[in-house]
């Protein structure tokens, strides 16, 4: 089937933000008292904001509500994303070369538009896209096909009919779930995961470069 739409994740695959939640992680944390423990950013990476909080309350033993701490960390994080955080390299030529073949483009995160619509917008790309969705818009994080399957409902595509672009190993189990083609897209801090990525997306790449400098690769995922 010909593909009509592609979903993109934010964090990690079309954006270089992961740096800006290392250290987010480490100053809410240290300020209670915590260091960063090892699997944390593994165990939440799939999660939504509000599952995220509720998960960092029950480990850490926190007396604090879900919506204060997203608040904290949105606060934390805003000025950053605003100012410093970059699209990765290629992205928004990819994005345009999709565009100009008809691909409709949607973005598929766990983010909240306060932080990424800025961000894309002084990136240039914000206007290629024609829907945003959140995790906060279903019931289950991206281990599961819900937001994947709401954001595609958006583009007027079916799954079968959309690309799926994720950097984390649950996003890509996820997205198959729902019945879509994937991509697995390498991120520094995804890596150790890497090989489980390349296992089970139909196609992996590690720059959206690869995309734009071999033809044969892009006809065969885009027909």
């Amino acid at each position: 089937m010909r593909i009509k739409g592609a979903i993109f994740d934010l964090d990690g695959t079309l954006i270089d933000s992961m740096w800006v939640w290392d250290q987010v992680d480490k100053d809410f944390l240290g300020t209670r008292g915590f260091e960063v423990p090892s699997d944390y950013q593994k165990e939440i990476q799939a999660l939504g904001f509000y599952e995220t909080a509720c998960y960092t309350i029950d480990r850490f033993g926190l007396k604090e509500r879900p919506e204060d701490i997203i608040k904290e960390w949105n606060d934390m994080a805003e000025r950053t994303y605003h100012r410093d955080v970059q699209i990765k390299p290629y992205a928004r030529e990819l994005l345009v070369c999709l565009r100009e073949h008809g691909i409709h483009l949607g973005v598929a995160t766990a983010s909240y538009a306060s932080l990424f619509a800025e961000c894309l917008k002084r990136n240039k790309v914000y206007d290629l896209f024609e829907c945003f969705t959140e995790t906060s818009e279903v019931e289950r994080g991206k281990g599961y096909p819900d937001i994947y399957i709401k954001a595609a409902g958006k583009l007027g595509c079916s799954p079968e009919e959309c690309l799926v672009f994720e950097d984390i190993h649950k996003g890509i189990l996820g997205a198959k779930a729902g019945g879509f083609c994937t991509v697995g897209v390498f991120d520094e801090k995804s890596a150790d995961s890497w090989e489980e990525i390349q296992r089970d997306s139909d196609y992996a790449i590690r720059g959206f470069g690869r995309l734009l400098q071999d033809v044969h690769l892009f006809q065969k995922i885009f027909g």
